[in-house]
């Protein structure tokens, strides 16, 4: 099983390897969590990890349950040369989109690195600032690469934590369970008490 994991762990850092021997070798990792949810914020990650960086168990977050996500995003952030996170709530979603909102996610995710990276690798997004540092966007980029990846957990964990805690200021819906997304049980609560003021109004106008 070690093995199979070793494998598995080598072949999600492959495209790394490659660019790091063509000379970029600070590469840093950038992915969000919660462009799709009715509530709370957008989250984004920028990680640098190091070239011989093998956590056992890092893959694309979705893949990952919560309680391992949890594990993982310590060793992550135990071992990360720098990272940084930027959380972009509601009231901006609603005014600029979640787009955009992921955007400038991104842009502020990369200013509070330490280290500034030879290159970045991003999960499919496209025109953005990145400050001049080059960029190479990839579609699926948590589920092939290892800096996204990382990225992808340190994203959905700091989420995740965020939503636990607006459930216990809006108990009605039931956050800590869905995290915001459009679930059955979060559009039934929606209907029966009305929006509260983490909900995303762009992204709810056809529910109430």
């Amino acid at each position: 099983m070690k093995e199979k994991e070793e494998e598995r762990l080598k072949a999600l850092k492959q495209q790394e390897n490659e660019l790091r021997k063509k000379g970029f070798n600070t590469i840093c990792g950038i992915d969000e969590a919660g462009r799709g949810p009715l509530a709370g914020p957008v989250v984004v990650a920028s990680v640098i990890m190091p070239a011989d960086s093998m956590i056992e168990g890092v893959n694309d977050s979705k893949k990952v349950s919560e309680k391992k996500r949890e594990a993982l995003y310590d060793k992550i952030i135990e071992e990360a040369i720098s990272y940084g996170v930027a959380i972009i709530g509601q009231d901006e979603i609603d005014e600029i989109n979640i787009l955009n909102a992921t955007k400038k996610g991104l842009t502020m995710s990369l200013k509070e690195l330490t280290v500034k990276p030879d290159l970045i690798l991003v999960d499919a997004l496209e025109h953005i600032d990145t400050m001049g540092i080059p960029y190479e966007s990839i579609i699926k980029g948590d589920a092939k690469c290892y800096s996204i990846s990382c990225a992808s957990i340190i994203a959905k964990v700091t989420r995740d934590r965020i939503m636990r805690e607006w459930d216990k200021v809006y108990p009605k819906y039931n956050f800590a369970q869905h995290k915001g997304y459009g679930t059955a049980k979060h559009i039934e609560a929606i209907k029966q008490y009305g929006l509260c003021p983490i909900h995303r109004r762009s992204f709810t106008k056809n529910i109430i």
